[in-house]
């Protein structure tokens, strides 16, 4: 792969608009300003209408910013993709359904002056049990592994992930993000939307959120869960009979944001573990007290909630994007 030291992504000012309802314009991207370095593996998150996707397709050339500028690689998107030196996996983009999978393999891989063994790229993506299918005989999760695989076929500098595991069931997931991380200590920059959270918290060395066309927080899993109101979580088992009693003293303590039921135990939101654990095991009886971090989703739902309403499910389909998507496998 290539060692260039230039910013494997680099927006600024990034703005992009589309027509809405009569002569209103909606803002989908709305100034975002982002630095990814080589060899980082970035999760890209947002709630609907977040302007994430759009970002996506204008990192990967598939349309053009209204304003700000976009560079990867050090190059323009499309110079970088014809260069073979970027790579997709999106959600959309259709394969031959009555070939079998080494034979689109075999196919695109004919379309690049230079590529990856097809072995080393069946391999890697998991394919040996079903390289002899038939794609329209293959799940959703192994068609997404074949995308993946038509991916490396250019041993790309940047891979860029939209719901890459989607159909995949929990073992080709794991099995997928171990690949991922190989590929991003060999130097590969890896980012990817996704709408499991966890694997966001798992396998991503950075997370950046955005909502309502704004990036609204950029940094690690710890750092992300920390812009939550309520830094720690405690559940405990408490008598039903000292329910009501608990929770009406508790929610009188400092630092306590949330109480909740679950089940039979008592769930605490606060921003004073440690004083609110002496709390229940003294004075209110608790027992079996478990002491966990602020969840990833507390800190997604919390830092997107005021853009919850955004208008940006009104943009319009690109009819663009399955079109040029077929390039990035060629």
């Amino acid at each position: 792969m290539n060692t260039d030291v230039a910013p494997a992504i680099q927006l600024r000012d990034l703005v992009k608009t589309f027509p809405g309802r009569g002569e209103a314009v909606v803002r989908a991207v709305d100034g975002i300003n982002l630095t990814i370095n080589p060899g980082e593996i970035v999760a890209f998150l947002g709630p609907n209408g977040a302007g994430k996707t759009t970002t996506l397709d204008v990192i990967l050339g598939l349309t053009e910013p209204t304003s700000g500028t976009v560079r990867v690689l050090g190059q323009a998107p499309r110079q970088a993709i014809l260069a073979g030196r970027v790579s997709a996996v999106l959600q959309t983009g259709g394969l031959l359904r009555d070939v079998t999978v080494r034979e689109t393999l075999r196919m695109i891989a004919s379309t690049y002056a230079a590529h990856t063994p097809l072995d080393e790229v069946i391999d890697r993506a998991g394919l040996g049990p079903i390289v002899d299918r038939r794609v329209s005989k293959c799940s959703g999760g192994e068609q997404q592994r074949l995308r993946f695989a038509l991916a490396l076929l250019p041993d790309p500098d940047l891979l860029i992930l939209d719901e890459p595991t989607a159909g995949m069931d929990v073992t080709a997931r794991h099995e997928f993000w171990e690949t991922m991380r190989a590929d991003a200590n060999s130097g590969r920059t890896v980012l990817f939307a996704t709408h499991y959270l966890e694997e966001a918290d798992s396998f991503a060395d950075r997370i950046v959120l955005v909502a309502g066309g704004h990036l609204v927080a950029d940094g690690t899993t710890a750092q992300i869960r920390s812009r939550t109101t309520g830094g720690r979580q405690l559940t405990a088992r408490i008598p039903d009979d000292r329910w009501d009693l608990v929770r009406a003293r508790l929610l009188e303590a400092p630092g306590v944001i949330d109480v909740t039921q679950r089940g039979d135990r008592l769930v605490v939101a606060a921003s004073d573990s440690d004083a609110i654990a002496l709390l229940l095991l003294t004075e209110l009886g608790g027992t079996d007290l478990e002491v966990s971090a602020a969840s990833l989703d507390r800190a997604f739902m919390a830092l997107t909630a005021d853009d919850r309403g955004s208008e940006l499910s009104g943009i319009p389909h690109l009819p663009e994007r399955n079109h040029a998507a077929r390039e990035l496998v060629r």
